[in-house]
């Protein structure tokens, strides 16, 4: 199903639903499932939010089973995935990107609010962090820094739950950065790292 940037944001884009997006991503789960995995989602809602994505397209219904005499319905994202394609992305305008970034920002503040709720933060333990750097690089080494990243983190994307694992949430955000303002000092300083940066053996 092909959705136009408007709908597609209008269906993506509510936080509920990027979470349910998010923890079907890269494998296959029951209603159940999400249920344990997002508690804090009343269920009627969780629920409802399911059948919206699944109408879109946005989610499928990759197999039913009967469980104790009920219908059992495991879901998974399309082989599309259930992001803009490239060439809709291409042609967003700086309005759709203001919704699709500040929409991401958003599921990043819940995401770490609920963190701090826990009744035990230890960022190290954890292997939680943030940071922000900049990187100084040619067109050529900024190609070879996406190709490696990738080799490392493909691999990864095939885990299955379970098991010793624990999700772990890596966001990345890639800008352009602004050039310092010229001065009469030829010798320039060092960058400062960013206040508030979070534990360094994060995740940047």
């Amino acid at each position: 199903m092909t959705l136009s940037r408007d709908r597609w944001a209008e269906l993506a884009l509510h936080p509920v639903r990027i979470r349910i997006l998010r923890a079907v991503a890269g494998t296959r789960l029951t209603t159940h499932d999400l249920v344990a995995l997002l508690p804090d989602i009343p269920q009627a809602t969780l629920y409802r939010h399911v059948a919206t994505l699944v109408k879109a397209g946005l989610v499928e219904v990759v197999e039913e089973r009967k469980v104790r005499g009920a219908l059992e319905r495991v879901y998974a994202l399309p082989a599309g995935g259930a992001t803009l394609d490239a060439a809709a992305l291409a042609t967003a305008t700086p309005e759709d990107h203001a919704r699709y970034f500040t929409a991401f920002v958003s599921s990043l503040l819940s995401e770490f609010s609920r963190y701090l709720t826990r009744g035990r933060i230890d960022f190290a333990a954890d292997g939680a962090g943030y940071q922000q750097v900049v990187l100084h690089l040619t067109d050529a080494e900024l190609a070879r820094f996406a190709a490696d990243l990738n080799q490392v983190i493909g691999p990864l994307l095939g885990n299955k739950p379970g098991g010793d694992r624990a999700p772990r949430l890596l966001a990345t955000i890639l800008l352009p950065a602004d050039q310092p303002a010229a001065t009469d000092d030829t010798t320039p300083e060092p960058p400062e790292r960013p206040e508030g940066s979070g534990a360094s053996e994060g995740i940047a």
